[in-house]
């Protein structure tokens, strides 16, 4: 009963936009609202990224993936030639992503702990699966994807990170999985500002279907999840996603040339994901 009063206290938080966001995602915020300004100037960007070592690491890691040298663009060693390449939209999701990854980095609970780090190691690969299957098959907005997939799992990150100060919380999915957590990430998103239609399509992934063939933002981020090699540690809907297992198996058997696609697409996201994790 105590479980139920502090999840029910956790939503009715968030409905409020009473969120308990980590002190270490200044950082990143900032960032992002330094990209948001139209005003912005390259150099503002650069002294932004090299004031937080982890961003700035990470910029020039994804500037050098097989995806953004796919042209043989030469090896990216400053952070500037990482700015250049990558572009403003790009940069704005690597500083969501550090948000994201930041609502696990404070937990104490060791088991919480792998979880977060399991679920981060999920995400990554999902954004980077994302954005070349936008390009190559649904041909949504690969810099879209990739930020929808860095957040499709936003309410996860939160959940853990006030899990480690309610021992237990998580313990029974049939209590905080559906509207309850569509709730929370609903308003995580509207917290960071994430546009309307990318929030949209992340809330109705749950007991979605795929889509034959795959369009869309939804569909990119469900072909996505299905093809993504690290296994999520939050609970499942099974009985959807053998639905969707199924049906995508049997659309790719039928369409050799897009399963031979997504085999290149899935090298390059190879790349791409460990340059997310670094």
């Amino acid at each position: 009963m105590e479980k139920l009063k502090d999840f029910a206290q956790i939503v009715t938080e968030a409905q409020r936009g009473e969120l308990v966001f980590p002190t270490s995602v200044n950082a990143a915020l900032t960032l992002q609202l330094t990209l948001a300004d139209p005003d912005c100037h390259d150099e503002d960007v650069i002294r932004k990224l090299l004031a937080e070592p982890i961003l700035a690491a990470r910029a020039v890691a994804l500037a050098n993936s097989a995806v953004f040298r796919s042209n043989g663009a030469a090896l990216a060693t400053s952070v500037r030639t990482a700015v250049m390449r990558l572009g403003y939209r790009n940069l704005y999701t690597l500083a969501a992503a550090m948000v994201v990854r930041q609502f696990g980095a404070k937990i104490r609970d060791p088991q919480l702990r792998l979880q977060a780090e399991q679920l981060w190691k999920y995400t990554a690969h999902v954004a980077a699966l994302s954005y070349v299957i936008a390009d190559r098959i649904t041909h949504v907005e690969p810099d879209t994807a990739l930020f929808a997939g860095i957040m499709h799992e936003v309410g996860g990150f939160y959940l853990l990170g006030r899990a480690d100060a309610i021992p237990g919380l998580l313990d029974d999915p049939e209590e905080w999985m559906g509207a309850a957590q569509e709730i929370i990430a609903r308003e995580i998103m509207k917290k960071l500002q994430v546009p309307e239609p990318v929030a949209l399509a992340i809330v109705s992934l749950r007991g979605a279907a795929v889509g034959i063939p795959p369009e869309g933002l939804r569909d990119t981020l469900l072909v996505a999840r299905y093809l993504c090699p690290v296994e999520s540690p939050l609970p499942q809907d099974h009985d959807h996603a053998l639905s969707r297992t199924a049906a995508l198996a049997g659309y790719l058997e039928r369409h050799p040339d897009v399963a031979l696609v997504l085999d290149e697409a899935f090298e390059q996201a190879k790349s791409m994901s460990a340059a997310l994790l670094v």
